[in-house]
């Protein structure tokens, strides 16, 4: 008697620029950690480099990392080495995310891919506020290669329609998802995270957790902590500024604390891995970005029941209720900020109410459990209409 074997699940490759620390890698961990793994089987494909230390944060054994090491320009001349890459990993989806793995489109669709997904995450500093023509006609090109496509926000979406003149018909607005088991209010008389020089309790914690690069400009944050100390000197006592994260504008807020003679009342370890401790030893959080998506880091700190303070750019807005789950300011606007983390500051109790009405949001409307649901379905739908539902190897 023959035994029948079973179909493999499908396979799905996500491709980025580089698997590292960032709210768009740590959006596709979850997703694989996630997704049931009799339904979808995982690859993850960096344009750039894989990070040992975060890609260490999957917890499935079965998924492979690759890494192109692919040097600066366009990858025409990888073309021929990604589709042999692809033809032998023989992916049922290819997923790409923002622009810099949007070629990948191509050597994708020349290897026969049956089904291929493109994100709009967020913005960097070369296009702002998406008036880019030339980012634009770029998109445009690549149209005809992608079946359908993924807007993590309302304004993202819009920006597909409007400005890529892509059919609303291909294109599914899917917000993150935060794990609220693992990220959860702390508990009163928890001690410090490892290496914090202050006093949860005692101190009152304001910080900001991210990459430190232009887009996220966290120079503003330390120029409005500076500012607010300026005009309430009293506040020297119990306020302090925690700044997590590595990057190119590290020393530039190191030196303005310094300047300022507040480098006592700072705190700036670089690159942590214990993200859920370090805030929640937080009272508030704060993301001065000039450009966002869905924030992974917002969702975070709701979770964690932090009131949070944003610019008004991306999906900050359709994320933090203003007044009620926390502030909206202007980007850039250090007085406006200042002004916002005096208001905070002041008053605890309003700031804790602002913190739970957060954590009831998350859980009502930015489950991990709907994303990961949405993905599925989306994969689902796209692999019936190409006619795959799985190989057998």
């Amino acid at each position: 008697m023959l035994r029948r074997v079973a179909a493999e699940p499908p396979l799905v490759l996500h491709v980025l620029y580089r698997f590292d620390v960032g709210g768009l890698e740590n959006g596709v961990v979850n997703l694989i950690n996630h997704l049931p793994a009799q339904r979808y089987r995982h690859a993850v494909l960096a344009i750039d480099s894989v990070a040992t230390t975060f890609a260490q944060r999957i917890t499935r054994p079965d998924v492979l990392l690759h890494a192109l090491h692919k040097p600066p320009g366009h990858a025409l001349s990888q073309y021929p080495r990604i589709w042999r890459w692809l033809r032998e990993l023989a992916p049922d989806i290819v997923h790409t995310r923002n622009l810099a793995a949007l070629e990948l489109q191509l050597p994708a669709w020349l290897a026969g891919v049956a089904a291929r997904v493109h994100g709009e995450h967020g913005r960097d500093m070369a296009d702002l506020d998406g008036n880019n023509v030339r980012l634009q006609r770029l998109r445009r090109l690549y149209r005809p290669l992608v079946h359908q496509y993924v807007a993590l926000s309302r304004e993202l979406q819009t920006y597909l329609v409007d400005k890529v003149r892509v059919p609303p018909s291909r294109i599914n607005q899917i917000y993150n998802g935060v794990d609220t088991q693992r990220f959860r209010p702390g508990k009163a008389g928890e001690p410090a995270p490892a290496g914090c020089p202050f006093t949860p309790g005692r101190h009152w914690l304001v910080g900001t957790v991210g990459r430190m690069q232009a887009v996220k400009d966290q120079p503003t944050l330390v120029r409005a902590f500076v500012q607010a100390l300026q005009r309430q000197p009293a506040q020297r006592e119990r306020l302090r500024l925690v700044l997590v994260g590595d990057g190119p504008l590290l020393a530039e807020c190191r030196a303005l604390l310094d300047a300022a003679g507040l480098t006592d009342l700072a705190w700036l370890p670089g690159e942590r891995s214990d993200i859920p401790e370090l805030l929640g030893a937080l009272d508030c959080m704060v993301l001065p970005s000039l450009a966002e998506g869905v924030s992974n880091t917002i969702l975070e700190a709701m979770a964690t029941g932090l009131p949070v303070l944003a610019t008004d750019v991306g999906a900050n807005a359709d994320l933090v209720l203003h007044g009620q789950t926390g502030e909206i300011v202007a980007p850039a606007d250090v007085a406006a900020m200042a002004d916002a983390l005096l208001r905070t500051a002041a008053d605890p109790g309003r700031a804790q109410a602002m913190g739970r009405a957060g954590r009831a949001e998350v859980e009502r409307r930015f489950s991990l459990t709907a994303m990961v649901d949405s993905y599925a379905d989306l994969y689902d739908r796209l692999l019936a209409q190409s006619g795959r539902h799985g190989r057998r190897r």
